[in-house]
Formats: C-alpha cells, sequence, structure tokens
C-alpha cells in the first residue's frame, strides 16, 4: 500500500466539429454585477494568443511506481479496462502558510493512467473523489486517440486524499453540518456545528489552515508542471476545480498550455442569484432524473424525507439518516447519471426503511480513516478560503426563507455551506479574476442540467472571459465530458489543435 504522507516543513516545525453538435448564438448572458447587467464579452475577441503546441516531457523528476492493484481496489465504481494501467508518485511543493518559513512544503499525490508521451493533468471537485481516482475513472471513458497523445496525471489537491489530507473535523461534527432539514427555519444548529469545526480545524492546523486553497494548488500544479518536465501545462478540470486553472492563469500565464474546464461555478457576487439558481438546476436534474428511472421523484424524495424526519435512522453512533443527510445523498446521486439507476434503486429501498444503500452516496463526506480521509474537512477547508461572503444567522435565514419558496424541496439546502463558512477566517487573498489577458483558447464544457455547476452560472463566467470558448451540452448531471459530442469536442481541442466554434450546442 502506498504510505500516507504527513505535512512535511523543512527547516521548520513541520473545421467544424462534430456530428451531432451545432453552433448557437455566441453572444453570451449579460452578468449581474452590483443589481446592473454588465456588457457581455464575446469570448472570441482576443484570441490573439494561439492555441500552444505539444511539447514531449524533457528531464521529468517525478519517480512513478506500479500502484495498479492499489489503485483498482480504491475505485468506485470499479469499472476500469484491465488494459489500463496505473502509477503513483510523490512531488513536494511549497506549502506557503502564514507565519512559517518560506521551505516549509507538502506533499502532493500524483497518478499516472496510460502512457500516452505527453502529461495531462486532471483535477476533481475538492469534495468529490480525488484527481486521482476521478482521473482513472475519465481515462476508462476518454476516446482511445486521447490516451495514445496523453498521459493523464490525477493530482489530489492539497489537503485532499493521500496529498497530506485535512483530518479536523470530529466525526459527530460532520453529521451536523449534513443534518441541517431543508424544512427547518432554525439555522442556529448548522452555525454551532461550523464554530465548531472552525474552531478545531485552528487548534489542529494553525497557520497552515489558510494554506488550503485554490491559489495555493495552483502553485502546486505548477510544481507538478515543472516537476513532469513540460514547459507549459496542459489541464482537465471539473467544476470547481476550475477554480484552480483560474487561478494559474492568473499567476502563471505564459505556462497555460491546452486548458479544458468542464463547468465553472457561478461568479455572480450576489448570493441569492447563484443558490437561487443552484436550486432550481437540482430541482431540474431531479425531474430529468424520474423521467430517465420512470418514478416520480418529487413525491418519492418528499415522501422519504417525512419519513425519515419522523423517524431517522442511526447510521452510526455519531450520524442519523435524518432528512438532510438524505437529501445530501441523493444529491450526490443525482450529480452521476451513470448511477441513476442505483440512485433509484436506494430511494426504493429507503422508504422500504433500509436506508444503506442510498447512505453510500455521501459516505465519503460523513466517515474518515487513515486509508480513506473524509472528503468533507479538505473541502471546507478550501471552500471556505476560497469565498469572502460571510453573512451572520438572520441574513442566512432570511434568505434560506427566500429560496424555500421559489424551490420548496432544494431551496432550504442550497444555503447550507454559508452556515459551514460563517465562522471560518476570510480568505488571505482575493480570489483570481476570470479576465486574464494574453492566454490562449481555453475550451470550457457547460452541462445545461448540472446540479452541482450550472450551465447559466458557466455561462456567465464564460461571459468574463477574454479567451474561451463554449460548448454547451444540453444534458443532465455534473459535467459534461460523458456526452461523446462534447468528447469529441474535447479530443479534437486536446489532440488536434481544433478550437471549437465559440457557442457549439451538443444535444443530450
Amino acid at each position: 500500500m502506498r504510505r500516507r504522507p504527513t505535512l512535511l516543513l523543512l527547516a521548520a516545525l513541520v473545421p467544424a466539429l462534430l456530428a451531432g453538435c451545432t453552433a448557437g448564438p455566441s453572444q453570451r448572458p449579460a452578468v449581474v454585477e452590483n443589481d446592473e447587467p454588465a456588457a457581455s464579452t464575446q469570448a472570441s475577441a482576443n484570441q490573439a494568443v494561439p492555441l500552444p503546441e505539444l511539447t514531449e516531457p524533457k528531464s521529468s523528476s517525478v519517480q512513478w511506481s506500479d500502484c495498479d492493484q492499489q489503485t483498482r481496489a480504491r475505485l468506485d465504481p470499479p469499472e476500469v479496462p484491465g488494459t489500463l494501467k496505473f502509477s503513483c508518485a510523490d512531488v513536494l511543493s511549497v506549502l506557503d502558510a502564514p507565519d512559517l518559513p518560506g521551505r516549509a512544503q507538502t506533499h502532493i499525490a500524483l497518478l499516472k493512467a496510460g502512457d500516452g508521451p505527453i502529461p495531462l493533468v486532471v483535477l476533481n471537485d475538492v469534495d468529490g473523489e480525488p484527481g486521482t481516482l476521478y482521473a482513472a475513472h475519465l481515462a476508462a471513458t476518454l476516446p482511445a486517440s486521447v490516451l495514445q497523445r496523453f498521459s493523464l496525471i490525477g493530482m489530489d489537491r492539497r489537503g485532499t486524499g493521500d496529498s497530506d489530507a485535512v483530518a479536523c473535523v470530529p466525526s459527530d461534527v460532520r453529521g451536523q453540518l449534513f443534518s441541517q432539514d431543508p424544512a427547518t427555519t432554525d439555522v442556529d444548529t448548522v452555525l454551532d456545528a461550523g464554530r465548531k469545526a472552525g474552531q478545531q480545524c485552528a487548534i489542529e492546523l494553525g497557520s497552515t489552515q489558510q494554506a488550503i486553497d485554490a491559489w495555493r494548488t495552483a502553485g502546486d500544479l505548477d510544481e507538478v508542471r515543472d516537476q513532469l518536465g513540460v514547459p507549459k501545462l496542459n489541464a482537465i478540470a471539473r467544476g470547481e476545480a476550475s477554480t484552480v486553472l483560474t487561478a494559474y492563469t492568473n499567476r502563471f500565464s505564459s505556462r497555460v498550455g491546452r486548458f479544458v474546464l468542464d463547468g465553472i461555478p457561478d461568479p455572480s457576487p450576489d448570493p441569492a442569484t447563484v443558490l437561487g439558481d443552484l436550486a432550481s438546476a437540482q430541482q431540474t436534474a431531479l425531474d430529468a432524473f424520474g423521467k430517465a428511472t420512470g418514478i416520480d421523484a418529487t413525491a418519492e424524495v418528499t415522501a422519504l424525507l417525512s419519513q425519515v424526519r419522523a423517524a431517522p435512522p442511526q447510521l452510526s453512533d455519531d450520524v442519523p439518516f435524518g432528512p438532510g443527510v438524505a437529501l445530501n445523498a441523493v444529491l450526490t446521486g443525482l450529480a452521476t447519471k451513470a448511477r441513476w439507476p442505483e440512485l433509484a434503486q436506494a430511494i426504493q429501498a429507503a422508504r422500504g426503511g433500509n436506508p444503506t444503500q442510498l447512505a453510500k452516496f455521501v459516505a465519503p463526506m460523513l466517515n474518515g480513516s487513515p486509508l480513506a480521509p473524509s472528503r468533507l474537512d479538505g473541502a471546507l477547508a478550501t471552500l471556505c478560503n476560497d469565498t469572502s461572503t460571510r453573512m451572520p444567522a438572520d441574513q442566512i435565514g432570511t434568505l434560506t426563507d427566500k429560496l424555500r419558496g421559489q424551490s420548496p424541496l432544494f431551496g432550504g439546502l442550497a444555503t447550507q455551506r454559508l452556515s459551514w463558512c460563517a465562522p471560518w477566517p476570510g480568505p488571505m487573498d482575493a480570489m483570481p479574476s476570470l479576465a486574464a489577458s494574453g492566454l490562449p483558447p481555453i475550451l470550457v464544457a457547460s452541462t445545461a442540467v448540472d446540479p452541482v455547476t450550472p450551465g447559466t452560472g458557466t455561462s456567465r463566467a464564460v461571459g468574463q472571459m477574454s479567451s474561451a470558448v463554449e460548448v454547451s451540452w444540453q444534458g443532465a448531471g455534473h459535467g459534461a465530458m460523458s456526452s461523446p459530442c462534447v468528447g469529441e469536442a474535447v479530443r479534437a481541442f486536446l489532440v488536434d489543435g481544433k478550437v471549437p466554434t465559440n457557442g457549439t450546442l451538443c444535444p443530450a
């Protein structure tokens, strides 16, 4: 088994595109700023910088070792072709924490999938499966020509997976963070859990607490690029991980290679807009799930929440399977369309009194062990460090009531992470700008019915980017890479250097 590294503090303490795709309007939606619509930006207007040529590595210093068997044991779902082989490595990166010497370092875990000559780094949402495992799953779905040209390099973001994972939130507090009933008007309980989590993480992490963010993860990326021996970084990021590549374009613009962003968090400064669109997208995803699986999904989930509200089963000594946990589990299942049949069976089983199958969807966030750390702890640190939004309890309550009126099922849960982050220290640095200039074309894929990074928010982000070209998938689920149409656009962009027409539409 691979060694789980701990924080290492050196010298210190510690042509045209595709069949089935059409070019739609290139005019981007206006971005709401201070209640006034900003002038939209044509993503193709400033593409003076050409797409960089692909360059094979020279003098790579990464020491790879076989980890095929260990990786397959960690994959869930496990379906990955036996012909695909995996190697693992660790690299050291500067920790860049306040009040610590400049030589303080942290381990970053990597996984290589495939044998293509050019490295393509892969990042995932910080609260999703670690980048190493996501890369393994992604490698199994990409066109063969991509793996002939590239090897996928999955990276566990700092504080997650095998990259010195953060483990500072007590298990009972994790349960409290997830247990907010979407029907309640009281946010004090989850705010109190947020305070406990923040206080415990401050004690255990010290100065490193605020070093777990997208800005510093971009620094890790550049260290990985350097050790891989390539002059420019080629990368794919899904969902919230796009903020890391955005930070990279701000910090290392001359080293940007071929970037694919599969969904982007909504950049609107208004929480009501962002969270309202999120709750709406989640309901639309639930409707699509119900249509695909032949059940009245809204009725079934509403009945399930009432059922466990009246008599919540106990998942463990610390976590009851109440309505908050149940709805979070459903949302996790909605994100992966390939798991919709499994989710339908799990909901029916829970309605029959057995929540075990449904609880598995949210177990990686709630449960933690030395070999499989909870995804919540690193996600909490990263997400709270990456947002400056801090709202008092009364404002969170008012916004929750408003969103619940707009979306009865999901509106009450959409504000949950505002409560998580309210007690957390503010970020040390301003978030990176989407409007970085002098960049080559960046391919952005949006998904119309994405319950994590809704297509409306991704399009708002594209409208602020100087060199982005958008391919819009009209399907459902988190991320568009499962669409053959989007997959071909990505293949042509990465392998052939063909930039798609901005506004290309891919059917569901």
